[in-house]
């Protein structure tokens, strides 16, 4: 009985508000695009059998989702633009190029590429290679 107790509280969710609970590599993340801004909370998720993952959020509304091993894999501004250098560079130059009147508020990591979030709403899909794939559907 108290081993399946004790097993089960491993996987329960818990949040902090202290950077040093975060992998290195998301501590310097932190440090480099967002210099300033506080955190507000740390959401430190344990998965049964996925790893543990890291939710940040920050003070002035921007979360991050981080992997166990502190690789950023998603990042939302809200209405704000994302620090630069966030976005790969081939990505920015074809937003510059056909989407110069928006800003890049989120981008997301995924296997195959990138998910980029711009300040009118619209989702665009890249590769790798930084190549357009298209404009995402968001379901409402």
């Amino acid at each position: 009985m108290v081993l399946s107790v004790t097993a089960a509280n491993a996987f329960i969710d818990s949040y902090t508000i202290s950077r040093d609970k975060l992998p290195e590599e998301a501590q310097k993340m932190l440090d480099e695009y967002f210099p300033k801004a506080k955190i507000g909370m740390i959401k430190v998720d344990r998965h049964l059998l996925k790893k543990t993952d890291y939710d940040v959020r920050l003070t002035n509304g921007t979360t991050i989702e981080f992997s166990n091993k502190g690789k950023w894999t998603s990042v939302n501004c809200g209405k704000k633009e994302l620090p630069e250098g966030l976005v790969p560079k081939t990505v920015m130059k074809y937003i510059n190029k056909n989407f110069s009147d928006v800003k890049v508020v989120s981008i997301k990591s995924r296997n195959a590429g990138y998910d980029i979030g711009l300040s009118d709403g619209v989702m665009l899909r890249f590769n790798l290679l930084g190549q357009y794939k298209g404009v995402i559907e968001i379901e409402e």
